[in-house]
């Protein structure tokens, strides 16, 4: 399923706060927001980001590809898993 980045973006927030940040006011999370290297996400949290990405988006996450240049902001992440379903030829 190819999904248009503000869904993707929507998908992406929610997931975070409630599995990662649980009882924060969801405009604390912003777009741009460190989360790997402010300590949002840690490993075990990065591990099930990655699961939801692959279960929810279609797409197979290498290990290589779990680190802060595709993990470290929603915006990054969005865009990272745009990539990902153009590169597999996932149709909208």
């Amino acid at each position: 399923m190819n999904t248009s980045s503000d869904k993707i973006r929507e998908q992406l927030r929610a997931y975070i706060m409630s599995e990662v940040l649980p009882g924060e006011r969801p405009e604390n999370l912003k777009d741009d927001m460190s989360l790997q290297s402010s300590g949002v996400l840690d490993s075990m949290a990065t591990l099930r980001l990655v699961s939801f990405i692959e279960q929810r988006f279609g797409i197979e996450v290498e290990a290589h590809e779990a680190g802060i240049e595709n993990l470290e902001f929603i915006d990054a992440i969005t865009a990272f898993v745009q990539r990902k379903q153009r590169a597999n030829g996932v149709k909208p």
